[in-house]
């Protein structure tokens, strides 16, 4: 657990008796709730960066027990780790400050040379890190259609080091067949890298599916309330373990204890409100079909979306984005400035339903010609519906459709 073990396991493995709990419960106990001396019910903060290792052994120039630094772990962020681990079914799992320090860990495993395929369609950030960053680190990145097989295959030809994948895809929601990917990916030699911000593992389980490595911006949904900064890395074998557990402690952008603190609370209404999410967000992409302005919506909960059968071989549920586009950029302008209930935000994933302006908020950074490419233009807007009551969100945007 100390910085000078380097353990790539949160704790002991699981018992069959754990193994065996369903996913709504796993969100709200772990085994690693259990070991506070208190018996506390609530999992208790640790804010301590130091541990004192009286009683502990020194072995082979190790410490052999006990916590080290903070940086390292924590008990409280130990809780986090080992309940997301669980909810994905991975090894092991490293909690991060944030979403791209997970996705920039995550790329320390590759070495100048290594070339990356990634989906063409990705959240502007992860577009920006590897242009920023990446290929001045010497990765080669080719971007592809990861909804198209063949053309994904074709990618994997000559080699890679890893196949990075968002499914579905921010903002298009476009949606990629992990197994066939992770076995293309695998013949290829590479790792196969799922983001699964979008649908969590309530909906989907990308390692279950093999993935190799798991992805998630816990700010969004996992912790579910707009009001902390977190990244995952979910690994499926000991060996990526041990290397990203060391990489994350070595870079150093792990999660605070507090902030852990936060999501383990978000954590135990994650079913409750993932359902809710997608009840809202069905309704309100039905609506958004028939209303004035709207030239189309995308979502995979409609029967039409061409991955709507795809996220139902390969999980339970559609999730609560949704990415529609207006007739006109003055149309779009006009909705931005006149939703009431909706908040014009940028993030997802909270209570509150956020709606985004991808052209100047999420993938500002992108060229023109790349936005355009991507269908990326000044008529999309994405919608990440909240909680509230869904005829109060459908009422919100009839009336600022209405006003255009």
């Amino acid at each position: 657990m100390g910085c000078s073990t380097g353990s790539a396991r949160n704790t002991v493995a699981e018992t069959a008796e754990e193994a065996n709990l369903g996913f709504a419960t796993r969100c709200i106990h772990h085994r690693a709730h259990f070991a506070d001396p208190a018996h506390s019910v609530v999992e208790p903060l640790y804010l301590s960066t130091a541990f004192d290792h009286a009683g502990s052994k020194i072995e082979g120039g190790h410490i052999s027990n006990g916590y080290d630094y903070a940086r390292c772990q924590t008990p409280t962020r130990e809780v986090l780790e080992d309940t997301v681990c669980s909810l994905e079914g991975g090894d092991s799992c490293v909690a991060f400050s944030s979403g791209m320090a997970a996705i920039a860990c995550l790329f320390e495993l590759f070495a100048p040379g290594d070339r990356i395929v990634t989906s063409w369609d990705l959240y502007g950030g992860t577009i920006r890190l590897f242009d920023a960053v990446s290929r001045k680190n010497g990765y080669t990145i080719d971007a592809v259609d990861t909804s198209d097989l063949d053309a994904t295959r074709a990618a994997l030809a000559g080699g890679a080091a890893c196949l990075f994948v968002e499914t579905p895809t921010n903002p298009t929601m476009a949606v990629s067949d992990i197994a066939a990917l992770a076995a293309e990916a695998h013949k290829a030699g590479a790792l196969l890298a799922v983001d699964n911000t979008f649908l969590t593992p309530y909906f989907q389980n990308p390692l279950k599916l093999g993935a190799d490595v798991v992805v998630h911006s816990g700010t969004k949904y996992l912790n579910g309330h707009n009001d902390v900064l977190a990244g995952f890395l979910v690994s499926a074998r000991p060996d990526l373990s041990e290397k990203l557990r060391y990489l994350s402690m070595t870079t150093g952008a792990t999660l605070s204890s507090f902030d852990a603190w936060m999501v383990t609370r978000g954590l135990k209404t994650l079913p409750l409100r993932m359902e809710r999410h997608q009840s809202n967000a069905l309704a309100l992409a039905g609506w958004l079909r028939t209303a004035p302005h709207v030239a189309y919506v995308n979502y995979p909960g409609l029967a039409d979306h061409p991955g709507h059968d795809l996220c139902l071989r390969q999980g339970s549920g559609f999730g609560g984005m949704i990415t529609f586009g207006t007739d006109t950029p003055e149309a779009a302008r006009h909705v931005l400035a006149s939703v009431k209930v909706a908040v014009f935000a940028e993030s997802l994933g909270g209570t509150e339903t956020l709606i985004t302006y991808p052209a100047v908020q999420t993938h500002a950074d992108l060229s023109e010609e790349e936005r355009q490419a991507k269908g990326i233009d000044a008529c999309m807007l994405r919608i990440s519906v909240g909680l509230e009551d869904p005829d109060d969100l459908i009422a919100d945007f009839a009336q600022a459709l209405e006003g255009c």
